[in-house]
């Protein structure tokens, strides 16, 4: 099961986050200064997969952005990390080649995105058009 879903920046910032289990904001807090310290001082060289206290990590980074999940040890972390890349893809697709200020300026739409995708810390949908059809729908009735 995936516990929590994190976009983050070169910078630390974290730019979106979504947490699949109930967490205290402190707890959130401390969490995530230390899994940002943890997947930014690795190199390019290093794995992508990393045991963190009682769960997992996998991160990809894409440009400046990193994106961290937190798994437990039922989770397949390669599952998880093609889940990380078709996110990206989908999100590539919606706003033609996605930047930090896509996310930031849009964070609904992401949010709304990952919904579709993750439904209680379990992925339920993978199809790009399928996730997209809510978004283009709502984008229908903001035009008119």
């Amino acid at each position: 099961m995936i516990k929590f879903f994190l976009i983050v920046n070169k910078q630390g910032q974290t730019r979106l986050s979504r947490y699949y289990e109930r967490t205290e904001v402190q707890r959130r807090t401390l969490l995530e200064s230390d899994i940002i310290r943890l997947c930014l001082s690795r190199s390019k060289d290093q794995c992508s997969f990393i045991e963190y206290k009682d769960f997992k990590l996998v991160y990809r980074q894409y440009a400046s952005l990193f994106i961290v999940v937190g798994i437990d040890e039922t989770e397949n972390e390669m599952a998880v990390f093609e889940l990380i890349h078709n996110f990206v893809e989908v999100l590539d697709k919606y706003f033609s080649r996605v930047s930090e200020l896509d996310i930031m300026f849009n964070l609904d739409k992401v949010h709304i995105i990952l919904d579709e995708m993750l439904l209680n810390g379990s992925a339920v949908e993978t199809n790009k058009t399928r996730i997209l059809a809510p978004l283009l729908v709502l984008d229908k009735v903001a035009e008119s």
